[in-house]
């Protein structure tokens, strides 16, 4: 199972929000360049990064920063935040992006998806951020009326890399994964599932792992934002822990 540390970026620097609300930033730094570096010289293997003020603004709006985390880091990055046409997603890819993330897309153009997953194979992730079961859309500005489940089910034929999908409510309050949704759409799914929203300790990583022996899918990773940059997680523990998982597949 992998370890994705996100680097989430609102004007040019990296911060963490609680539960998508843009007014509720808390900065941990200016130079996303030395982040990128700080967390791969911890071990980590890949790069979580969303652009926050382009997935509002429907187009790449930190494209400096990603730039300078890209220049950076060695290992892989997947990139999501404003991705939302082919021309963007070609872009970013070219630019040395590993993997790029539709997530409004995925619901407002589902086409544009199963085009790209075509284009780029083994280079697109579905991102889906639910609100109550309910998929958010707009940097979760706006609400849809399909549900995560239904959502992803859309895209199991698409040659999608993984689904990425994030409990909003939970999103930024260290208050533990939903562990029940998160196992119950992997178990419903033969693409892989990245779980993301509410990591606050290592024992929430444990019960994930634990979950993940059970269920019928295997989840691939999980996103850890404020918990990493508070020290509450240390990355060598949560990787060692992690890489338990490896007999599994």
């Amino acid at each position: 199972m992998i370890l994705y540390p996100a680097i989430d970026l609102k004007d040019g620097q990296c911060v963490r929000l609680r539960r998508g609300a843009m007014e509720d930033a808390t900065v941990y730094s200016s130079d996303p360049g030395a982040q990128a570096r700080a967390w791969q010289d911890a071990g980590c293997e890949w790069l979580h990064v969303v652009d926050l003020n382009g997935a509002f603004a429907g187009r790449s709006v930190n494209g400096r920063a990603v730039a300078a985390i890209l220049d950076a880091a060695d290992v892989p990055v997947q990139l999501g935040g404003g991705i939302r046409d082919m021309q963007a997603v070609a872009h970013w890819l070219e630019a040395g992006v590993r993997r790029v993330i539709l997530g409004s897309a995925a619901v407002k153009t589902p086409a544009l998806v199963h085009e790209a997953c075509r284009a780029f194979p083994g280079r697109v992730a579905v991102g889906i951020d639910a609100r109550e079961g309910i998929v958010a859309t707009d940097g979760w500005a706006a609400t849809s009326d399909v549900t995560a489940l239904e959502l992803a089910l859309r895209f199991e034929d698409s040659g999608a890399a993984a689904i990425i999908y994030t409990d909003i409510g939970r999103d930024g309050m260290l208050s533990g994964l939903n562990l029940e949704a998160t196992v119950a759409l992997a178990s419903r799914l033969s693409t892989k599932v990245i779980a993301s929203g509410g990591v606050g300790s290592l024992a929430d990583i444990s019960a994930l792992v634990d979950a993940s022996r059970h269920a019928p899918a295997r989840i691939d990773g999980v996103i850890v934002g404020r918990a990493l940059y508070d020290g509450r997680v240390d990355p060598a523990e949560a990787l060692a822990l992690l890489r338990t998982t490896d007999s599994l597949v």
